[in-house]
């Protein structure tokens, strides 16, 4: 199915409103001071200091990483979807002005980027693997086909295209190119972008050279080594480099994720985007496969992914530890992407049942509630004074950080959120579907006809949803919601007549549509007690708390010290309550646990028979966690 884009659908929403509107109003002017040097006790960034020194306006040296310039590109593709949200001429005419900067420091050739203009104009393209080049460039197109569909105005997408074209006569099959590809993808799932934008195939020709050469022999990045006389350099992770950059094997015989998480996600998407326009078998079941690896064995339960802090990726099956993960919030950002484009190939609700797990827990807890703060990392279980003390936990931080050297995430969590209303729908010749529940509206295209559609409740606290379908004349097309996989039970009418039929997770609901037509949809939200598989030791003997598609967490703030202490009571009955007043506006769960007595006596240990008091346990929404206050928190409790 096709997503319905936000061109024609919006997002008004009690819960995801409050965030579009601070990525609008916070993140956005945030993250340009920070770009511009501007914000006092934050890392410095210097990516737009970069593009004047590479168009020759000032004087200076290159500063940050290689990647830099992909932290702009990302905040201009965030403003994109903020425009098609809520015109803002001011907004625009900034992002105007960095468009302008940015074509000025481009090549004639088309090359562009800052690092190699400044610091290493004869190394470019020698060093694919570290170098980022690609990376920067996928950034690039996916801004700019994201503004020029926001603002019609093409001087961003004439960037784009002559970078791609640049990009093309360095890499390809033809004599005197590179067979290479990126070190960092998302190139792939950028050229996509670009084709879908300008209706240029030679985009897409590009994306599919560079998944079908990944991974194939001889080895692109030894190759490049060898030719920058440093053969047999692997990089940092020797032997196991391939993995790392998952060039290991063939993009169609890719079946279990390993190496960095990010980009592993970014290739998939690509993968998927391409099975669903060429009709390839072979990459949709190396789709179907990785899917099936990352979400049963390797994905936590707050929809994060990439466990180990050694690449920043995946390590194994059932290997999910709480205080020792990484879980990086890009990562989350990708599996969203993937997991939309996963949908357009095959409509299964597991693929949004992953993105919505993703959404509420992994992608938010990157934020602060203003905005103005960030994690890169994302525990489940977090003390303070073990991470201060432990120097094999100095990668996370306690609390959430103002910016960052390597600042992916606060601009990817912008460009996500910014763009949700492009998640909610998706549409056929005979039928539309709804994936995700917040409030929203949508012009649709189906059986001939077109179709307003409107999303009405307060998901995702409130169990009752309210379809409103309006076709401009009578038709006869499926309307297919998503009944999630966190849904138990459901009830669903129209004009009083019940429909239960599910297929691939999706009630369906085959009628002839009236004007005011309108579904009364009701998804029941008890309180869950979730374990874990067997195998992942680290959650053994614990439980943890949802709520529709919520996690849920304890902190040091509601319940008092030493978490990893409390026990939830089996026989606990659950009180859940809104609360407009507790961050923001949240539901929080009270239930009964128990906790030690505080009658030690100096001992280190005592016999297994002393006795716990009991005590009133207080569960907040994971995403909100460390809003209030440097506190202790974790996600799976101890029942007894």
């Amino acid at each position: 199915m096709i997503p319905v884009g936000m061109e024609n659908a919006r997002v008004e929403d009690a819960f995801w409103t409050r965030y579009m509107d601070v990525v609008r109003d916070v993140m956005i002017p945030y993250q340009w001071e920070v770009m511009n040097d501007r914000v006092e006790g934050v890392e410095k960034s210097h990516a737009i200091a970069n593009f004047r020194i590479a168009a020759g306006r000032e004087e200076g040296e290159f500063y940050g990483y290689r990647f830099q310039d992909s932290d702009a590109y990302k905040w201009l593709e965030a403003v994109a979807y903020s425009l098609m949200r809520t015109p803002d001429p001011a907004l625009e005419s900034l992002a105007d002005s960095l468009i302008e900067l940015v074509g000025a420091a481009q090549g004639p050739d088309g090359y562009l980027n800052t690092f190699f203009t400044i610091k290493d104009a004869d190394k470019r393209w020698r060093n694919e693997r570290d170098s980022h080049e690609l990376y920067v460039a996928g950034h690039l197109y996916e801004a700019a086909a994201a503004y020029f569909r926001a603002t019609g105005k093409s001087a961003i997408l004439d960037i784009a295209r002559r970078n791609a074209d640049h990009v093309s006569s360095i890499y390809g099959r033809e004599e005197g190119k590179r067979r290479g590809y990126p070190g960092h993808q998302v190139t792939e799932m950028a050229l996509v972008s670009l084709y879908e934008a300008t209706g240029e195939t030679r985009f897409l020709d590009l994306a599919r050279f560079f998944v079908d050469e990944r991974g194939a022999e001889p080895k692109y990045f030894e190759v490049e080594a060898a030719a920058r006389g440093q053969e047999g350099d692997k990089g940092r992770f020797g032997d196991r480099a391939s993995e790392y950059l998952q060039a290991h094997l063939p993009a169609r015989e890719q079946r279990v994720a390993v190496g960095h998480a990010v980009r592993a996600v970014y290739m998939y998407s690509a993968m998927a985007d391409l099975a669903a326009i060429d009709g390839d078998e072979g990459l949709a079941a190396a789709c179907r496969a990785l899917w099936e690896d990352v979400t049963r064995r390797q994905m936590f339960i707050t929809g994060g992914i990439g466990q180990e802090e050694f690449w920043e990726g995946f390590s194994r099956d059932y290997d999910l530890p709480n205080d020792m993960t990484y879980n990086e919030t890009c990562a989350s950002v990708g599996l969203v992407f993937w997991a939309r484009r996963m949908a357009a190939l095959e409509l299964k609700g597991d693929y949004y049942d992953v993105a919505e797990k993703a959404l509420y827990n992994g992608v938010l807890s990157g934020m602060s509630l203003d905005g103005k703060r960030y994690f890169y990392v994302n525990l489940l279980e977090s003390d303070p004074k073990e991470i201060a003390a432990r120097r094999d936990t100095d990668y996370a931080a306690p609390t959430r950080q103002g910016w960052f050297a390597c600042a992916c995430c606060p601009p990817n969590l912008a460009r996500l959120i910014a763009s949700l209303g492009s998640y909610q729908f998706s549409r056929d010749d005979g039928s539309i579907a709804i994936h995700l529940y917040s409030s929203g509206e949508a012009a649709i295209e189906t059986a001939g006809t077109r179709v307003a559609i409107a999303v009405e409740g307060e998901y995702p606290w409130n169990e009752s949803i309210r379809v409103r379908v309006d076709p401009e004349a009578g038709a006869t097309f499926a309307l297919r919601a998503r009944v999630p996989g966190w849904c138990e039970s459901f009830e669903a009418s129209v004009a009083g007549e019940s429909f239960r039929e599910l297929r691939d997770g999706y009630l369906i609901i085959d009628r002839a549509w009236a004007r005011g037509d309108v579904v009364e949809l009701l998804l029941r939200m008890p309180v869950r007690r979730m374990r874990a598989h067997p195998s992942v030791r680290a959650d053994a003997g614990k439980v943890a708390l949802t709520r529709g598609p919520v996690v849920y967490c304890l902190e040091e703030k509601d319940n008092g010290p030493e978490l990893w202490d409390i026990a939830l009571a089996r026989e606990s009955a659950f009180e859940a309550r809104f609360e407009p007043e507790l961050l923001g506006g949240v539901v929080a769960i009270y239930c009964d646990g128990t906790r030690s007595t505080g009658d030690w006596e100096g001992r280190l240990y005592a016999e297994e028979s002393q006795e716990r008091r009991p005590v009133r346990l207080k569960a907040v929404p994971y995403f909100a966690w460390d809003n209030r206050g440097l506190n202790a928190m974790e996600v799976w409790i101890n029942q007894r």
